[in-house]
């Protein structure tokens, strides 16, 4: 009797395990079904640029493909960026670059995944989930190209510094006024530099969805909600 018990009993277990694996097996495919639906569905609902006629300021928004970058001058009559980011915190130090790009993601993405083959579950998981912390990643540039993956805004000076009240309100500051740069050598390039920023990375709240919100900050097209760099670039065909 009890080893037919003992047998009965782990029968049980088992399809009490299978079944379990089988709701979270089912509740996953439904959960990325329903986030694939809003990724590609929802950027189509768009968010109009505000009627002003005070063009005065020229910003880009730049794409490697994947991850969107919003650019400005490195100077202007309105701000130093290089008084927060300097020049002098890449390899390159060059002093001669025009535009500055910048971009918010997770930290640990930024810092331990070069290339996507080097992309190990735990920094994925984490970064989906919003369980770690958030970088800037900035880069310097002598010139831009206007092309598919990069497109000019005019806007006016008042939205301009809305801009660049977003971007500040995205820092992380020392109690002295300057930003928290991020000791590392996972840079891209000889041109670009990391800093601690605020916020948490998300399947909801990624880096593109940063972009689209600074848009949407200075008054620019933009979409309702987007994940993907691709809702923002179809606003400026």
């Amino acid at each position: 009797m009890n080893v037919t018990s003992n047998t009965t009993t782990k029968k049980k277990l088992h399809i009490r395990i299978l079944k379990a694996t089988l709701r979270f097996v089912l509740f996953f495919a439904i959960f990325v079904g329903l986030y694939l639906l809003a990724a590609f569905t929802i950027p189509k609902i768009a968010v109009d640029a505000e009627p002003d006629s005070n063009d005065d300021m020229d910003i880009y928004i730049k794409t490697n493909g994947v991850h969107t970058d919003i650019v400005m001058p490195v100077k202007s009559d309105m701000i130093d960026w290089h008084q927060l980011f300097r020049y002098e915190h890449t390899e390159a130090r060059d002093s001669s670059a025009k535009y500055l790009a910048l971009g918010w993601g997770d930290k640990g993405f930024y810092l331990q995944t070069p290339t996507w083959a080097d992309l190990k579950f735990s920094v994925a998981f984490k970064a989906a989930f919003g369980l770690s912390s958030s970088a800037i990643h900035a880069t310097f540039y002598k010139e831009l190209n206007e092309d598919e993956t990069c497109r000019k805004i005019m806007i006016s000076r008042n939205q301009y510094q809305r801009l660049i009240d977003y971007v500040k309100e995205s820092l992380e500051f020392h109690s002295a006024g300057s930003i928290l740069k991020i000791d590392t050598d996972a840079n891209y390039s000889e041109f670009d530099a990391f800093y601690e920023a605020k916020g948490s990375y998300s399947l909801f709240h990624t880096c593109n969805t940063w972009a689209n919100n600074g848009l949407k900050a200075c008054g620019q097209k933009a979409c309702w909600w987007t994940p993907l760099d691709k809702g923002i670039f179809e606003k400026y065909k």
